[in-house]
């Protein structure tokens, strides 16, 4: 499938500053592609140069075919943009602020399939002034979305959203990317990259030292942590060899970190069942995309 986005050796420098620092990837038709890093990693840098509105000091970008820093009108009525905070005059009512950036576009989206897509149908008529917080960020969803784009840059879209707003706006993400748009997802939610995002680049001092999909940089960790609580009346000791020998014993619960959990399951689980006691608390748990960003921006080394 053909690159949508496609950046090469990408360079941003501030006088002695170096933001991005020879970034490299591509994103495809319909994927989602999560840009993780801690604050000052890059990502803002890198996707204000994709949106066209900042300019690079060196390396080549292209979206949608054309490069940003040179495209017109055509160009602008195919992205989405949903900022951190859009700044909508607060006066307006929710359905004219949506109306008024729709006509900004060739095709616009319907206003009510807009307001439905994002939950304000009930808040249509109220002005922005009025919205809650998650109501505004709802609100930037819709505005990022009226035009139908091909390709949407999401900045930290969710902030602010309560559990279910979340998961409705995530419904709402990969409806979009099922009829073909494409999406540049930048995000503190390491929970919403894992479960919107075809694949993840990780950046760090303005490189990619990592990038896969979220269960391949899961499982390059290849650690799974296994807890459970010793038995009245029984020791670690009494596990002999066992365990592992960085165990840790706390309280009565033990917990370990292993390569091959099935082998470590069945090795205490068999020792349990030997000794007719149970194994109470018993819990195996893979990574998260938390636990691996962590490890790579506490790290940054070669790109993996």
């Amino acid at each position: 499938m053909a690159a949508v986005i496609e950046v090469r050796d990408l360079h941003k420098r501030y006088g002695e500053v170096t933001a991005v620092d020879g970034l490299s990837f591509e994103v495809t038709e319909g994927e989602v592609y999560a840009l993780l890093g801690e604050n000052g990693a890059g990502k803002s840098t890198t996707v204000e140069i994709l949106e066209g509105h900042r300019p690079r000091s060196s390396g080549e970008v292209r979206v949608l075919g054309q490069d940003p820093a040179h495209a017109g009108r055509d160009f602008r009525d195919r992205i989405g943009i949903v900022l951190q905070s859009s700044g909508v005059e607060h006066e307006l009512t929710v359905r004219e602020a949506v109306r008024l950036y729709g006509s900004c576009y060739r095709r616009p989206r319907p206003l009510d399939e807009v307001l439905e897509l994002v939950g304000l149908q009930e808040q249509r008529d109220r002005r922005v002034g009025h919205l809650s917080g998650g109501q505004r960020r709802r609100l930037d969803l819709a505005l990022g979305i009226v035009g139908d784009p091909a390709v949407l840059f999401l900045d930290e879209p969710t902030t602010g959203f309560d559990p279910a707003a979340r998961r409705q706006a995530w419904d709402v993400i990969r409806g979009l990317c099922a009829g073909g748009t494409t999406v540049l997802l930048t995000t503190h939610y390491l929970d919403e990259a894992e479960q919107l995002a075809s694949r993840v680049g990780v950046l760090a001092a303005g490189r990619l030292v990592a990038e896969g999909t979220p269960e391949a940089l899961i499982g390059g960790v290849g650690t799974t942590i296994v807890r459970f609580d010793l038995p009245p009346g029984t020791s670690a000791a009494d596990l002999g060899t066992l365990l592992p020998a960085d165990a840790t014993v706390q309280g009565g619960r033990v917990e370990f970190a292993t390569s091959t959990p099935t082998e470590a399951v069945h090795r205490v689980t068999g020792w349990a069942v030997e000794r007719g006691v149970e194994l109470t608390g018993l819990a195996v748990t893979r990574p998260s995309l938390e636990d691996v960003y962590l490890q790579l921006a506490a790290t940054p080394g070669e790109p993996r």
